[in-house]
């Protein structure tokens, strides 16, 4: 299986987190980006060297089982596996390689007996609570081997009731062993941008109450579920999209998703809607005549946020406010995917989501230890209503310019010449990691990244094995830090990258297609500028501008 560089970068972050941890990994990759196809190589490569090992694939649909499955056959036809799904019709309890759904097997433990190895596609959906499906079959099989191993997969790995997957009481998954940005997957041409309008027309949710941190159901579809509404959101519909073909539109309950299907057809809109109501026959046809392009539009309710691919989806229309980040960030993942002759997937947010929880790169999803959530850093431009990040100062879409922030921590000029449009803006750092870079025919590198939170950072690379000026200013970057300048290699400057000084602050600034880091702000001193020259230029390791605000 040829597998794209992050793909193999997945791959072997698995490897090397069980060469030295005792734990149960996430893989977090964004929706569109491959994981099925991760998961077939990863278990090819393990059975081609241990053959007598067994894995068991669970999800929680039947769409994904049969995509999981399918994905590995297609490329390995002698793959010793098998299905064991009661909505496939298929029990296939002793094949090697079984995809499974939970709600088929979880009180089957016994009958699926020893296994040494369990991949979990969507693994969000595990909850941390031990009466569970997932739970109670996951301790079942590890009564059985204690040894077993629990990988997950997933594009958002935090939940709504209890945060991040990897802290907490009783979580199943105890850290990320890989991560790619959706940010790098856009500008290496795997995923479709996604691009926003801010509509006229905002669905008011102030009077509806949350439980468990989500709005009430039943409040938020009276709220949101009225006539002139559904008609202005079509008319915006209408009006944005009158080039697109596939209309993929999110609503606040089944009725609410019939009724603006009927609000569509009254304009002449092809549309259907599927729910969790709709049966599996008439759900599938609805959805292979969707994918074929004889209809237009179809309408859900909390059906098609997980597992569902049609790569041509190129309108996003979400009617579908929610508290929830990981749910936000699944349902503009539906958009992502590449197909021939799209160019992006336009998100209409009738929501207000994109403000409720930020650029889908940039998200800062619940913490249960952090009292309010605060608003996320976006804005809307006056002139063509794009959605962008809060810190641009001109908006990419129509170049329109906004006043200077007020701030406390003045920008300050780069050494290097500021082309007279870029943008910069200052960035609090919370804290800083390191890593190892290599690009082929060039000498490895220190890669640095700031990060701002958890989902938001910007880096670096620090030349130490390089010759000329990058080694020069390697060096000095190194001693600014307080770093031993004995320090020659990559290896050696892993090894005391912990007891470097911390900057508080970086100043960022737009670079062509790139951010750049420009200057430092330490605790108590002034800003230390980056060192450049006038030639110098690298940007195939520099961090790529969000080009299609705000994903």
């Amino acid at each position: 299986m040829q597998l794209r560089d992050y793909q193999r970068e997945a791959v072997n972050a698995i490897y090397r987190y069980f060469d030295s941890h005792r734990g149960n990994p996430l893989i977090v990759m964004p929706t569109g980006s491959g994981k099925s196809f991760v998961m077939a190589a990863f278990i090819q490569e393990v059975l081609s060297a241990w053959s007598n090992q067994r894995i068991l694939v669970l999800t929680h649909v039947k769409e994904l089982i049969e995509q999981n499955y399918t994905e590995l056959v297609d490329h390995w036809a002698l793959a010793p596996a098998g299905v064991y799904s009661a909505g496939l019709k298929r029990r296939e309890a002793d094949a090697q390689i079984l995809f499974a759904g939970i709600q088929s097997i979880y009180t089957r433990a016994e009958e699926i007996a020893d296994c040494d190895l369990v991949l979990i596609d969507e693994c969000h959906l595990v909850p941390r609570f031990s009466d569970t499906m997932y739970r109670r079959f996951l301790d079942d099989m590890l009564k059985i081997n204690e040894e077993l191993k629990i990988i997950g997969l997933t594009a958002t790995h935090y939940r709504l009731d209890s945060g991040l997957l990897t802290e907490g009481e009783n979580r199943v998954f105890t850290d990320v062993a890989y991560e790619v940005p959706v940010r790098r997957l856009i500008d290496e041409g795997w995923l479709a941008p996604l691009i926003t309008k801010a509509p006229a027309m905002r669905l008011d949710v102030s009077g509806v109450h949350t439980r468990g941190g989500e709005f009430i159901p039943g409040e938020l579809a009276a709220a949101v579920d009225k006539t002139d509404v559904n008609e202005a959101a079509m008319r915006e519909m209408q009006h944005y999209g009158r080039d697109r073909k596939s209309w993929l539109v999110f609503c606040s309950g089944i009725d609410h998703a019939y009724h603006v299907r009927e609000v569509l057809r009254g304009h002449c809109i092809s549309a259907e809607t599927v729910t969790g109501e709709t049966n599996s026959l008439e759900r599938d046809y609805i959805l292979g005549e969707f994918k074929a392009g004889r209809i237009r539009a179809v309408t859900n309710c909390d059906l098609l946020t997980t597992g569902f691919n049609h790569p041509g989806t190129d309108l996003l229309a979400v009617l579908r406010p929610t508290q929830s980040t990981g749910l936000y960030v699944q349902i503009a993942g539906r958009g992502m995917r590449m197909a021939e002759g799209k160019e992006n997937c336009l998100v209409l947010d009738f929501a207000g989501n994109i403000e409720r929880h930020g650029p889908i790169d940039r998200v800062n999803p619940y913490d249960p230890s952090r009292n309010g959530n605060g608003r996320a850093p976006v804005k809307t431009c006056p002139k063509c209503r794009s959605v962008i990040y809060a810190g641009f100062r001109h908006c990419p879409d129509c170049n329109h310019e906004f006043p200077p922030p007020q701030s406390e921590i003045k920008p300050s000029a780069s050494s290097k010449s500021i082309i007279s449009h870029a943008e910069s803006f200052w960035v609090e750092v919370e804290k800083v990691a390191y890593s190892r870079h290599t690009k082929v025919g060039k000498p490895d590198s220190l890669r640095v990244d700031y990060y701002e939170s958890l989902f938001s950072w910007y880096s670096e690379w620090i030349c130490l094995e390089h010759g000329g000026f990058a080694a020069r200013r390697a060096r000095r970057w190194w001693k600014r830090r307080g770093g031993d300048p004995a320090v020659m290699t990559i290896s050696e400057a892993l090894l005391a990258a912990a007891g470097l000084k911390q900057p508080s602050h970086i100043l960022v600034q737009e670079d062509g297609k790139y951010w750049r880091v420009v200057r430092y702000r330490f605790d108590g001193d002034a800003d230390v500028p980056v060192e450049v020259e006038e030639d110098w230029v690298e940007d195939e390791d520099a961090i790529p501008i969000e080009e299609e605000a705000p994903f």
